[in-house]
């Protein structure tokens, strides 16, 4: 029988370089990384705990941060400016982009929803 996995957003603040590279590297072999600082992956909770010690031993608890969110299932998400990924590299957990990662009918339907945030809004201020 297979553990459940759970999404998981990883993401830290590193102050000394060296560091930096080696979380970055260790992130690399178990999850995407979604912004120079950010990485998703999708763990069982042995797996994770694993990775948090992993990062654990890493880190300076003085004056480093590293922060584990777990995702949704569902969810959705909004995406401003550059994206590290070309349009056509997608994120996909059965059979949807969870992560909605540049692609161009999620653009369009991004700006159909803020058009109506926009509409929203209007009417809340007359």
């Amino acid at each position: 029988m297979s553990t459940p996995q759970q999404l998981h957003l990883i993401c830290y603040d590193i102050t000394d370089d060296k560091r930096l590279r080696r979380i970055a590297r260790y992130l690399t072999k178990s999850a995407f990384r979604v912004q120079y600082s950010v990485f998703v992956g999708e763990f069982s909770d042995s797996a994770l705990k694993k990775v948090l010690a992993d990062l654990d031993k890493i880190i300076d608890p003085s004056t480093d941060d590293v922060r584990c969110y777990p995702l949704p299932r569902e969810m959705e998400a909004i995406l401003l400016g550059h994206q590290i990924f070309p349009e056509d590299i997608l994120l996909i957990r059965n059979g949807t982009n969870i992560l909605r990662l540049g692609s161009a009918t999620n653009n369009k339907k991004e700006q159909k929803a803020k058009k109506l945030e926009k509409s929203i809004s209007d009417l809340m201020v007359t």
